[in-house]
């Protein structure tokens, strides 16, 4: 027996989704401007939120790919909408991709700054050479003054 489907079910569905997609293209899009200024990517606000989304947009579009709840629009401006929505998700995670690669790679770069600062510091300090001998005379401090 075909079941029948109600006509406002559809609709709402895909109002839902685009709301969805509103706000995860909110939020990558604050990110990406965070991102833009020069904010390491370990430190941005919208980390949780745009995991949160994104885990409930990846569970709609597995759901409508696999069949069993499909989004059937007959209105031809909100599936045009839906549709618009949707690439403008994809722009937007691009931008963010790009964004998030630049700032892992700089994050990368200051690590290795900090890294070459100490690794100089250290042998600077050293009284040791490469090969384990000393290459400068033994000193001493005290606080005591003998006159």
């Amino acid at each position: 027996m075909k079941q029948e489907r109600k006509p406002g079910i559809s609709d709402e569905r895909a109002l839902a989704m685009i709301q969805l997609i509103d706000e995860l293209i909110a939020v990558i899009d604050d990110e990406n401007a965070e991102l833009a200024r020069g904010l390491p990517a370990s430190r941005l606000k919208q980390v949780d939120d745009k995991a949160r989304l994104a885990d409930v947009f990846e569970r709609w579009v597995a759901e409508c790919t696999s069949g069993s709840n499909v989004i059937h629009v007959q209105n031809r401006q909100l599936r045009d909408r839906l549709l618009d929505r949707i690439l403008q998700l994809r722009g937007s995670m691009d931008e963010n991709l790009v964004r998030l690669r630049a700032a892992i790679e700089a994050s990368n770069r200051r690590i290795e700054a900090v890294m070459q600062a100490i690794r100089e510091q250290l042998a600077n300090s050293s009284p040791y050479g490469a090969r384990g001998t000393r290459t400068a005379r033994p000193m001493s401090s005290g606080t005591s003054i003998r006159a």
